[in-house]
C-alpha cells in the first residue's frame, strides 16, 4: 500500500495520529523504530540540518523535495512535509506537488504566507489575500490528479491577525476541498480549544516545546477532535542541547568520559542504522 493510502487508512481509523518531526532520515527512521505511526519532514529542522540557518524561506524546493526522498527511503511509514508555499505561481505549486508525489510522500501542507516566508513561531508573517490562497490550495489539488497525496491547508493567521481570522481562513480551505486543515502558530491551550471548537472536521495541530499548549497529551488532543499532531521540533531541540553538552564536556575536560551515559554506542547506532540487514546481505551474496 502506497504510503498516502496507508496516511488515509489510519485517519478512517480514529485514533490521533502523532507524528515526530524529523530533521534527516536519521532521526525518521528512529522515529519509526520508536513505533510511531507517521513522521514530520519538518522545514525548520530541514534548514537547520542542512544549512545550519534559521526557517526563513531559504531552502529551495529542489532541496526540500531532496530531503522529502531521502526521508521516504530510510522509512517505511508515512512522510508528511513542510511544502512551504509551494515555491511559486501556478505552474510552481504543479511542479511541487508532482515532485512531492514522485518523493513518496503521504501528504504536504501549503501555507498563506508570502515570500519569504518564515517559521510559523516568528515575528513579522505576512500573509497573502485568503481567496488568493484558495485558489493556489484548488491548484494543488488539481495538480495531484489520480494520486493519492493528501493536501493540507495551512494557515498562519493566527499570530499575525488572530483567531477570527485564523478560523476564517481554515474554513475557507476546507471549501476549497484539502483533506485537512492546519492552524498553525499556537501557543496557548485556550488557542488549542478555540481552534478545536471552531473547526469542524479533520485538522492538524503542531505543538512546539516550551509553549503552554505543550502540556496537553495526545489523548487530550484526540479528545479535542484533532486529527494529526506535529511535534515538529521536539527532536531537533532534543539533539542540539545533546551535543551542546557532549561538546562542552569535551571542551572544557578534554575527554568525552563524562558523557559516556547519555551517549548511544556504536553498536546501537549501527543497529537503527540497518547495519546487521546490510552484512547478511553481503555475506549472501559477496564471494
Amino acid at each position: 500500500m502506497h504510503a498516502a493510502a496507508r496516511l488515509r487508512s489510519l485517519l478512517k481509523g480514529g485514533e490521533i495520529i502523532v507524528a515526530p518531526g524529523a530533521p534527516d532520515a536519521l532521526t525518521a527512521r528512529m522515529a519509526e523504530q520508536a513505533g510511531f505511526p507517521a513522521v514530520y519532514m519538518t522545514g525548520f529542522g530541514a534548514t537547520a540540518s542542512r544549512l545550519g540557518m534559521p526557517d526563513i524561506g531559504l531552502l529551495s524546493q529542489t532541496e526540500m523535495t531532496e530531503q522529502a526522498r531521502s526521508m521516504t527511503r530510510a522509512v517505511t511509514i508515512p512522510v508528511i512535509a513542510d511544502a512551504d508555499t509551494g515555491y511559486g505561481g501556478p505552474s510552481n505549486i504543479q511542479r511541487t506537488v508532482r515532485e512531492y508525489v514522485q518523493a513518496g510522500v503521504a501528504a504536504i501542507h501549503l501555507e498563506d504566507q508570502v515570500a519569504p516566508k518564515r517559521c510559523g513561531q516568528l515575528a513579522g508573517i505576512r500573509l497573502m489575500e485568503a481567496e488568493e490562497s484558495a485558489l493556489r490550495l484548488r491548484c494543488a489539488l488539481a495538480a495531484r490528479g489520480e494520486d493519492d497525496l493528501l493536501v493540507i491547508g495551512r494557515t498562519d493567521a493566527l499570530p499575525a491577525m488572530g483567531i477570527e481570522e485564523a478560523v476564517r481562513r481554515a474554513r475557507l480551505y476546507q471549501q476549497a476541498g484539502v483533506d485537512l486543515v492546519f492552524v498553525d502558530g499556537i501557543r496557548t491551550i485556550a488557542e488549542v480549544e478555540a481552534v478545536a471548537r471552531a473547526v469542524p472536521g479533520p485538522k492538524v495541530v503542531s505543538i512546539v516545546d516550551g509553549n503552554e499548549a505543550a502540556a496537553l497529551t495526545t489523548v487530550e488532543l484526540q479528545q479535542l477532535g484533532f486529527s494529526v499532531v506535529l511535534y515538529a521540533v521536539s527532536t531537533l531541540f532534543s539533539a542540539v542541547r545533546a551535543i551542546g553538552g557532549t561538546l562542552e564536556a569535551l571542551r572544557r575536560e578534554g575527554t568525552t568520559r563524562s558523557r559516556q551515559d547519555a551517549m548511544a554506542s556504536y553498536a546501537e547506532v549501527s543497529e537503527i542504522l540497518g547495519l546487521p540487514a546490510h552484512k547478511a546481505w553481503a555475506d549472501r551474496f559477496e564471494g
